[in-house]
């Protein structure tokens, strides 16, 4: 059952496959989504500081019932911390406002501010440094137990490599059927960096696609199946976001084998029409 597999870090701690994201959910939402999650079987739940549901996840961790021990609870830096100072700050400001004495990775969400992405050349090498910096001190100190880094391309990891001490534990990306970073997926795993498959089913805007469904009928499932399990055979861990119970355990009934000749067909899908998420930087849109 995939809810109880788990991949290694290169520090030796273990990340469960799939996860739950909590984008776009408000306090309440998220508290509700991460109890229900942990009934269903989820450990791995994600989170971020600008997500500003920090406290809700918090105190569904601390209500689900389950020792905090046997989950792995996961929150991102804010794109726009690009300082020690700050970043460092941040991170315990998380923990505060999540009420856990640790969290079991925290990564950076993205190598420019979000009022920059898609709109500047500056990759803000020295500012990432030093936030980086600030995730490497919390994990020697025991804030966290993995740290890494989310939407950073090949030139943002190689800078991370060069100046810091720490080799990511993940590298959190954009990665659906339509849009599969293979080069990156292979640079971080020649790396031993472990790719993170964030929007799963394109923020939903694969559902319609002909060729998809095809497939997806193919193997008697339902295209998120289909594209949760594409995922998770690129050996990526990946992380559905939904409130809905069902949805989530759908989400995990996904003990499938996509075919060779199929994940071929599934990596030459054309690129995805976003529709109105295309307004969001991570898919392409300015702020």
């Amino acid at each position: 059952m995939i809810l109880q597999e788990t991949m290694e870090l290169n520090n030796g701690v273990s990340i469960p496959k799939l996860g739950l994201g909590t984008w776009l959910m408000e306090d309440a939402e998220a508290e509700r989504a991460v109890i229900d999650a942990v009934k269903i079987g989820y450990r791995h739940i994600d989170t971020a500081q600008a997500y500003g549901n920090e406290a809700g996840v918090g105190r569904g961790v601390r209500a689900c019932g389950v020792p905090r021990e046997d989950l792995f609870v996961v929150s991102k830096v804010a794109a726009e911390h690009k300082d020690y100072d700050s970043a460092a700050q941040s991170i315990d400001q998380t923990l505060s406002t999540m009420g856990l004495d640790y969290l079991d990775m925290m990564i950076i969400h993205s190598p420019q501010p979000w009022m920059d992405v898609n709109q500047s050349d500056d990759r803000f090498f020295e500012g990432n440094v030093e936030a980086y910096r600030a995730l490497e001190d919390a994990l020697r100190a025991g804030k966290l137990r993995a740290i890494g880094v989310s939407n950073f391309q090949q030139g943002d990891l190689e800078n991370i490599l060069a100046n810091c001490s720490v080799v990511p534990q993940v590298n959190q990306v954009l990665c659906h059927v339509g849009n599969t970073p293979l080069h990156l997926i292979e640079f971080d795993n020649d790396h031993n960096i472990v790719t993170e498959a964030y929007s799963p089913v394109a923020h939903g805007a694969i559902l319609d696609n002909s060729t998809v469904a095809a497939i997806a009928d193919k193997y008697n499932v339902s295209v998120p199946q289909l594209c949760i399990r594409y995922c998770l055979q690129l050996d990526c861990v990946t992380l559905p976001k939904t409130s809905n119970p069902a949805h989530m355990a759908t989400n995990a009934e996904v003990d499938f084998v996509i075919s060779p000749e199929d994940m071929s067909a599934l990596e030459s899908v054309g690129a995805i029409d976003y529709g109105d998420a295309s307004a969001f930087p991570v898919y392409g849109g300015k702020l």
